[in-house]
């Protein structure tokens, strides 16, 4: 199926964005002319066109490719987490695999899945740390008023556990992201499991904004330009 401006006002695109393609393109209105999904790309951004990569089913093998690729980077994160754990790995491997069958991608699915699910139930025992070691801190701060050298060195320690319980905290989020990206990539464009799994896609554009805005927009940029190399330098 070619990509179409009726293609995508079909799947009900933001009002936004569809306004801001229209404009782009020179048109008031939809119609069954050839879009590519570049062009998306270069006029509504790195958010639109995932967003029509994902829910109109027009690049299916671009979309398994792109996602396993979004997936491999968060993919260390898991593994360090769970070093035994092949489950996402493989279903990245599926993903890029175009002679495997639809069993393999189902099973595969159902695989990753699964690790989804148990990293995100050790992400919420990090987080649970993290707020424990983030009151800590508070208190060993508000002792600092006492003004004595024990409660100095008590809250800097407090301080660098609330960092450190922080980063582990993140590290779990991006664990679980990878797992779940790596559940996406076999699945299937246009097909989606609803919002939980949308939500999920473009949480990962976010990765690292806990280390500040700097690394978000990095996170965008990479992922924008590897889209624009394998839209124009294939895969």
């Amino acid at each position: 199926m070619n990509l179409t401006l009726n293609v995508i006002r079909e799947k009900s695109p933001c009002h936004e964005g569809w306004t801001k393609l229209l404009t782009t393109l020179g048109k008031t209105k939809a119609d069954d002319e050839p879009l590519e999904l570049l062009t998306v790309l270069n006029s509504n951004g790195m958010d639109d066109a995932l967003w029509v990569l994902a829910n109109t089913g027009c690049y299916e093998r671009l979309y398994r490719h792109f996602i396993a690729w979004r997936a491999e980077q968060l993919l260390p994160i898991f593994e360090a987490q769970f070093p035994n754990d092949t489950r996402p790995r493989n279903a990245i491997a599926i993903a890029r695999d175009d002679t495997a069958t639809d069993q393999d991608r189902a099973a595969a699915r159902t695989a990753a899945w699964d690790a989804a699910s148990a990293a995100l139930g050790a992400q919420g025992d990090v987080w649970d740390a993290a707020r424990d070691a983030a009151r800590a801190a508070r208190a060993a701060r508000d002792a600092v008023w006492n003004a004595s050298r024990a409660a100095s060195v008590d809250a800097s320690r407090a301080a660098r556990a609330e960092r450190d319980a922080l980063r582990a905290a993140w590290d779990a989020h991006d664990a679980h992201i990878a797992a779940v990206l790596a559940w996406t990539a076999v699945g299937t464009a246009g097909d989606t499991a609803g919002d939980d799994e949308w939500d999920a896609q473009t949480d990962t554009l976010d990765a690292g904004s806990d280390a500040g805005s700097e690394a978000e927009d990095a996170a965008r940029a990479a992922q924008s330009a590897q889209l624009r190399k394998m839209l124009t330098e294939g895969f």
